[in-house]
């Protein structure tokens, strides 16, 4: 039996489960726009009994079976914050696919946080395309037998799909004069974040700053040097990044916080006052796409998943993505005037590739015994 038909009693137990997780009081501000994302998935699931963590939308005479000749279904999973641009990008596929193909596609989506779903994959749940925060979590559904190995050579820009950089966000006013990573050190800055052992965003938080070293010409031992000087001003290491921006924005905690700046643009564009900067090195944090191949095969929709993950590079898709505020992949959208202004440009630009690829990165810096531990050992001499 598949996740999609499992009884309504397991699907209630998943939910609250999920909703006593992230169960938090009344948030203002920042708070509540950065958690909107994982939370409005929380309540979806909740209202319509679908998998705990994440929301779903079906087209009610759909189910996952072989595709048909003149309808199909699709299944796409991935991190919350996409939802909104694929509200928009969907329904225009689904006209031009009609046009080319003369079938009639519709989808089955499933929103969430991204560590969830990628195991929600693993585990079951029927996906013909996967988009994920992480390659590396696309990389365990590989490991898991479902996507075929060298998926990121299939479709351009080595399968990332949407990008952003990190931001450091300020208390109003920016009172400590915050411009560059090294500011955390100089000013004596204390920064919220979260354990890089527990928390996605947190590996990416200090993959920027050790980048920050790397790419201005310092070696290993001053990069480890320059992150252990600013873990010692961290004052709390939170599980995750809801902790983290409820220690900040709530608990008044820290001086700075870092986040994604599709984040800050979102909560922006909600209408909150957020003070944050791009520093001029950074770090790119990208976010892959994939068909997970042996969902595709078994379903029959291996060419309208193919065609789908295609659409979404096109300038047409891409510009939901800015709206959304996500950097664009495509080079062209890059330098027009509407990118430029939205967007503060970063002058020295470090990639995942650069570091060896997220199992060396998780290797070498995140697994037990590893570099972060050590910087952490260091910390409580």
């Amino acid at each position: 039996m598949s996740l999609w038909q499992r009884p309504l009693e397991i699907l209630q137990a998943i939910a609250e489960r999920r909703i006593n997780r992230f169960r938090v009081n009344s948030l203002k501000g920042f708070v509540s726009l950065f958690l909107a994302g994982t939370m409005l998935s929380v309540a979806l699931a909740a209202c319509s009994g679908g998998e705990g963590g994440s929301s779903s939308t079906e087209t009610p005479s759909a189910s996952p079976v072989a595709a048909s000749k003149s309808n199909v279904e699709l299944t796409l999973v991935s991190f919350a914050v996409t939802k909104a641009a694929h509200e928009a990008i969907i329904p225009k596929f689904v006209e031009q696919w009609k046009k080319d193909h003369n079938q009639t596609v519709t989808f089955k989506q499933s929103y969430g946080g991204f560590g969830f779903q990628n195991r929600a994959v693993i585990d079951g749940l029927g996906a013909d395309v996967v988009y994920l925060a992480l390659a590396g979590d696309t990389t365990k559904i590989e490991k898991a037998g479902l996507i075929q190995s060298g998926w990121e050579k299939e479709v351009p820009n080595n399968g990332i799909v949407s990008k952003s950089v990190a931001a450091i966000i300020t208390r109003p006013g920016n009172p400590k004069g915050v411009k560059t990573w090294e500011d955390l050190v100089t000013k004596n800055v204390k920064l919220i974040t979260a354990d890089p052992k527990t928390s996605g965003i947190a590996k990416w938080n200090f993959l920027a700053l050790w980048n920050s070293i790397i790419k201005t010409g310092g070696d290993e031992a001053k990069a480890t040097e320059f992150v252990t000087k600013v873990y010692n001003n961290v004052p709390i290491l939170t599980k995750d990044a809801r902790e983290a921006t409820d220690a900040f924005a709530k608990q008044g905690q820290g001086d700075v916080l870092i986040n994604y700046e599709n984040e800050v643009i979102l909560a922006q564009q909600k209408g909150e006052k957020v003070d944050y900067v791009i520093p001029d090195v950074n770090i790119s944090i990208d976010n892959p796409i994939a068909v997970v191949d042996k969902n595709v095969d078994k379903h029959g929709t291996r060419e309208v998943a193919e065609g789908f993950v295609k659409f979404l590079y096109t300038p047409e898709a891409q510009q939901e993505f800015i709206k959304l505020g996500f950097r664009p992949v495509d080079e062209t959208l890059a330098q027009t005037k509407e990118v430029t202004d939205k967007f503060p440009k970063v002058q020295t630009l470090g990639t995942v590739q650069d570091f060896g690829g997220w199992e060396e990165i998780d290797k070498k810096f995140f697994a037990d015994g590893g570099v972060f531990d050590k910087i952490q050992a260091q910390k409580k001499r």
